[in-house]
């Protein structure tokens, strides 16, 4: 009996190879009319299994991830439109709600990076011919302007100097003066590490009729934001700082004026892949779920865990855990006789840490030193700051006294190895 099915299994083989090997001829026969050249493997690859060295990340972004939001990636795939992946999608938006402090129902995240987040935002709430007031202090407020400009608004390119931040008063007369639909600010300025005061601005930005717009991509999760308190209107952030999870998510927040604003538009968004009246829909902000684009499911299962980590540990903690570790990090700096870019106390950013480079101190050299001998991260100036500064971020999974310890370290070794410090 055996011999007879070992037979059978042979033939069964046999000729599932046959039909297997007719099925590839057809495969590769063409369209009729398609040349058929032999396939070049000219360029074939990658081959063999993917290996990544072991950096600490403690620039200004993105930061390392934690560990739990890296295995959430590794969960098995759903349909983007299947209810439990809408379920996901609904707790992040809630997750949004927490960490942006606001009641809205208008919370989403970007298919993207920051930049999407900040693109959406300026193709949704301006029209052509609008008027922007943008608040420049340093490559946000940049990129704001010609992304404004991109979109046909009319720009006013308000800007302070490099390192500090703007006063209610200079923000009350240029509200005042231009009358814009909308004004742009930076609360973490990662170019220069400002932190700008949204004190009173809200409040300034309803009297004027105008809409507060606010970049949290560096801040949000580090610092404390209360938007609806505040009067912030939108705000939009990324995913790979302060929240603990690789780049491609961008958090985003309207309120109900903002969300007006793009209602009643004259015109269509100019983007359709950003047009929130599309995407708010796919995220049920409309009542319903009808298809955009197919959601970055790996990437929301992300985003679900981090902000379930924001949630577990509570912002308040968390925003004690950020300025702790700001506070560790000067203390060891000052000892090495490094002296902070922002002059200003008040106007410090805690999420990135700007540095002075000392006079006659290679500051290439050091960040190379870092990472050759600790793989760690340690960035230079940016814009306006290149050449000047260094750049150390301390936010979400990295905002601990054992990677502040790792910083400080090869600081110290940099700096004797140059002579700024004795041996």
């Amino acid at each position: 009996m055996a011999a007879i099915l070992r037979k059978s299994h042979q033939r069964l083989a046999s000729q599932l190879s046959q039909q297997f090997s007719r099925s590839m001829a057809a495969f590769t026969s063409a369209r009729p009319g398609e040349p058929t050249p032999a396939i070049s493997d000219a360029h074939k690859g990658p081959t063999g299994v993917l290996e990544i060295p072991q950096r600490f990340l403690m620039g200004p972004g993105p930061a390392n991830a934690d560990p739990r939001i890296l295995a959430a990636q590794s969960l098995p795939l759903l349909g983007h439109m299947h209810p439990p992946f809408l379920k996901i999608m609904d707790e992040v938006q809630q997750g949004l709600r927490y960490l942006f402090q606001s009641d809205t129902k208008y919370t989403l995240c970007a298919s993207g990076t920051g930049h999407a987040g900040m693109e959406m935002a300026i193709a949704n709430l301006l029209e052509p011919g609008e008027k922007i007031v943008v608040g420049n202090n340093g490559i946000w407020g940049t990129r704001v302007c010609d992304m404004a400009d991109r979109f046909g608004a009319e720009v006013v390119n308000l800007q302070t100097a490099t390192g500090t931040s703007f006063s209610l008063a200079e923000l009350t007369a240029a509200l005042e003066q231009h009358k814009p639909a909308v004004l742009f600010l930076c609360q973490g300025e990662s170019s220069t590490g400002v932190h700008q005061s949204l004190a009173g601005v809200g409040e300034a930005c309803a009297k004027n009729g105008t809409l507060l717009l606010v970049d949290t991509v560096c801040s949000l999760g580090g610092v404390p934001m209360y938007a609806d308190a505040w009067g912030v209107d939108a705000i939009y952030s990324g995913s790979q700082k302060c929240l603990s999870a690789p780049p491609g998510a961008a958090p985003l927040m309207l309120n109900d004026k903002a969300l007006q604003k793009i209602k009643s538009r004259k015109t269509k968004v100019r983007s359709y892949y950003l047009d929130l009246n599309l995407v708010g829909d796919y995220w049920g902000w409309f009542g319903s779920r009808s298809y955009h684009h197919t959601g970055m499911v790996s990437m929301w299962y992300a985003m679900r865990e981090a902000l379930a980590i924001v949630s577990e540990e509570g912002l308040e903690a968390g925003w004690v855990r950020h300025e702790q570790a700001h506070k560790a990090l000067w203390a060891g700096l000052s000892e090495m006789g490094l002296h902070p870019f922002v002059a200003d106390p008040k106007d410090r950013l805690v999420t990135v840490n700007t540095i002075k480079v000392p006079e006659g101190v290679d500051w290439a050299a050091v960040c190379k030193n870092a990472m050759d001998k600790f793989s760690v991260e340690i960035a230079g100036g940016l814009g306006p700051t290149a050449g000047q500064i260094w750049r150390v971020g301390l936010m979400g999974y990295n905002a601990k006294p054992a990677n502040v310890e790792l910083v400080l370290a090869a600081f110290k070794d940099g700096l004797t190895q140059q002579g700024f410090l004795k041996a």
